[in-house]
C-alpha cells in the first residue's frame, strides 16, 4: 500500500499567493478612496450638529465643508459636487462624486458615492 503525501503543492501555493496578492493589491489601491469617503461623510454628518445650519446661506455651508475637507486633506471631492436644496423648513445637503483609481495596467475601478443629510426645522 503506497503512502500518500499530504500538503500543498508548489502550483497550489503559487495560485494561493496570486489570489492573496490580488486582494492585497485591491486593498492598497481602494483603501485610501474609502478612507477619504469616510472623511467626507463624517464632515457632512457634522453639519447636523450646527444649530444655525438652517439660517446659513449656500456659500456659508460650502465654505464650512471646504474648510473641513482641507483640514482632513480630502482631495477627491470639491464644492462642485455638493447639492443644496431647501423646502418648507427642510435643508438637504447632498454630496455626489465619482472616483476612478487605476488597479493594474489599463484596468481601473470606478467608485460612485452619494451621501446626503436632511435637517428639519425644530
Amino acid at each position: 500500500m503506497p503512502r500518500h503525501q499530504r500538503g500543498l503543492t508548489f502550483i497550489g501555493f503559487v495560485l494561493l499567493m496570486a489570489v492573496a496578492g490580488f486582494f492585497l493589491l485591491l486593498l492598497f489601491r481602494l483603501g485610501p478612496v474609502y478612507l477619504n469617503h469616510y472623511k467626507v461623510n463624517s464632515s457632512l454628518k457634522s453639519l447636523k450638529s450646527d444649530p444655525q445650519l438652517l439660517e446659513k446661506t449656500r456659500e456659508d455651508i460650502l465654505k464650512t465643508l471646504e474648510k473641513r475637507w482641507d483640514i482632513n486633506m480630502v482631495d477627491s471631492v470639491t464644492t462642485k459636487d455638493v447639492r443644496i436644496s431647501r423646502s418648507e423648513g427642510t435643508l438637504r445637503v447632498q454630496v455626489v462624486y465619482d472616483v476612478v483609481r487605476p488597479i493594474v495596467g489599463n484596468v481601473a475601478a470606478l467608485i460612485h458615492f452619494d451621501d446626503q443629510i436632511e435637517v428639519e426645522h425644530r
